[in-house]
């Protein structure tokens, strides 16, 4: 996708912005779910009891409770070749204080499912649904499931010339809270947290992400998590790329941020490293676009000993 597209899905803050490396799947796509216009997500007209309706422009009234509900979701892309399936049929619930790790093979759909939740406009659901709280995602624009409380931190965060990063942070919480934070509690609650990070002050007056190293910008998605407080959070394989030490101090923010506001964690992750740090509740195996194992944490120590050989044979010619 071009920048311009890029920095236009921000809204509020929901990082849901193609990347400036590799995307996983073709570019020239038109757009998917849930965005409103010209970057709107599409539904299939044919899709059955759905009202017509849309969600007023204000936040959700956060519950102590949130529940992020996936049932039976299908996922096309558009590539050269044609409409391509990659979800096909994924189901997953997610609640606030649980922490869920989806594995899975190259191609398998892991991102796929990410960038849906979030509202990317490359991805079409062609049947399914994603519910929060009871309320339909995939009618909500990107800023509406940012301010419903869904964050997305990207495998591949994206560079905003002329924006500092002091800008992005205060306008995206004064955009999700509905209010302008005080200056003087604002301050402090980003240098603590730019510090807890191990960011030096000077992050905060660079352009968003411009310049920035692999680890610094997945620091400053961590930075972001941790000011902005969702009920639930998506992390797109925030580990790749990082080394021992930063991989450490990356998972030590989300377990701050999950420790002091109870969010709900979806991991996505090819590797159990990250795993030694965020401890999850129910890991979940992905293949050919659906979940087709389920466990707690010895599923993870299994994979890490046989690899997902056992798993591909029935998935060949899955999506990516």
């Amino acid at each position: 996708l071009r920048r311009g597209r890029d920095i236009g899905m921000l809204g509020p803050r929901l990082s849901v912005l193609a990347s400036d490396g590799p995307p996983p799947e073709p570019s020239r796509v038109r757009a998917g779910a849930g965005v409103r216009g010209h970057d709107r997500g599409r539904r299939r007209p044919d899709r059955p009891g759905r009202h017509q309706g849309r969600h007023p422009r204000h936040p959700l009234k956060r519950n102590p409770m949130a529940v992020l509900e996936i049932r039976d979701l299908h996922v096309t892309v558009d590539t050269d070749a044609g409409e391509t399936e990659i979800l096909n049929g994924m189901t997953l619930t997610i609640r606030t204080g649980e922490t869920h790790a989806i594995m899975g093979p190259n191609g398998s759909g892991k991102s796929t499912l990410a960038y849906t939740i979030a509202g990317h406009p490359k991805y079409t659901v062609t049947s399914g649904s994603i519910t929060l709280d009871g309320e339909d995602v995939l009618e909500m624009s990107v800023d509406e499931r940012a301010r419903a409380g869904l964050f997305l931190a990207m495998q591949y965060p994206v560079e905003i010339p002329g924006v500092t990063v002091t800008n992005f942070l205060r306008t995206a919480k004064s955009a999700i809270d509905g209010q302008a934070p005080s200056i003087r509690t604002w301050t402090k609650d980003v240098k603590k947290a730019m510090a807890d990070l191990r960011m030096d002050e000077k992050f905060a007056q660079r352009n968003v992400n411009e310049g920035f190293s692999g680890g610094e910008k997945k620091r400053h998605e961590i930075l972001q998590l941790e000011l902005l407080k969702p009920k639930i959070a998506v992390l797109d394989e925030t580990d790749s790329g990082l080394d021992v030490d930063a991989l450490k101090v990356v998972s030590e923010g989300v377990n701050r941020a999950k420790a002091e506001t109870d969010m709900g964690v979806l991991l996505i992750t090819h590797y159990t490293r990250i795993l030694r740090y965020i401890h999850p509740d129910f890991v979940h195996v992905v293949v050919g676009g659906r979940i087709v194992e389920e466990g707690g944490p010895e599923l993870a120590d299994r994979l890490e000993a046989e690899g997902y050989d056992r798993f591909l044979e029935p998935a060949a010619g899955s999506g990516a």
